[in-house]
């Protein structure tokens, strides 16, 4: 089925279609990623407990959210900017410290996401994460995030609810 299809069918009968064949079809492009994993994050957790991104200095990647019980994707968020030559910048905690150190919703991840769920309702969440750049591999962690937002606004529209902009 064609985007505008799910489109027409959305507003006409009010059917919805969460998983388009683009934005799924880069999802399962990271599962290329031998560094990778995920982990579920409820409402009474601890980030730092529950999370097992390794703590590697060396290493950016994604990382997604989701919404647990309807698989709805949430967020794209990403560790590791690469300067003006094109050269990647690690974290100096690398993807793990960004994960877990970064702020959302206007205070750091442990305090705000509880809160957030709980306004939306949400039990938990599903979070996935791909090592996209280390020893491995040399993929730029901006660039899949573009290409998986932009893919994202093409089929649905807009930016997965978490997120503010590209």
């Amino acid at each position: 089925m064609s985007c505008c299809y799910n489109r027409c069918l959305e507003k006409r009968w009010g059917l919805s279609f969460r998983y388009n064949v683009m934005v799924n079809q880069l999802i399962q492009e990271l599962e290329k990623y031998q560094l990778k994993g995920s982990f579920i994050f409820k409402q009474t957790s601890r980030l730092s407990e529950v999370c097992n991104i390794p703590t590697q200095s060396d290493l950016a990647g994604l990382y997604l959210f989701y919404d647990n019980d309807t698989n709805e994707l949430l967020y794209v968020g990403i560790s590791g900017r690469t300067n003006k030559d094109g050269i990647l910048i690690f974290r100096k905690d690398g993807l793990r410290g960004r994960f877990l150190k970064g702020k959302q919703f206007g205070d750091f991840r442990r305090n705000s996401l509880p809160k957030q769920m709980i306004s939306e309702g949400i039990n938990s969440l599903k979070i996935k994460w791909y090592g996209t750049y280390h020893s491995d591999f040399f993929d730029q962690p901006r660039a899949l995030e573009i290409k998986l937002l932009k893919t994202f606004i093409n089929e649905y529209e807009r930016l997965p609810r978490w997120n503010k902009e590209i």
